[in-house]
């Protein structure tokens, strides 16, 4: 069980990296500032199938969205 607290612990860090990075320069940590997700047809060729607004900052790709949609 210490293995999977270690890698629990490991990815709740990292997350916790990506959201301090990304307020640091104003992006959203859902789509790293882009304003979209978009999905893969295939794990060999991969190319996009659809791209999305994002749900986290709806599209805008700023953190302030991001921040005020999540709390």
């Amino acid at each position: 069980m210490d293995f999977l607290r270690g890698i629990s612990d490991w990815k709740q860090t990292r997350v916790e990296k990506v959201r301090a990075d990304m307020e640091s320069v104003g992006r959203c940590p859902d789509c790293r500032g882009r304003g979209f997700t978009s999905s893969f047809t295939s794990v060999y060729l991969p190319t996009y199938d659809a791209i999305f607004d994002c749900p986290g900052c709806n599209g805008s790709g700023l953190y302030e969205d991001w921040c005020g949609n999540n709390t």
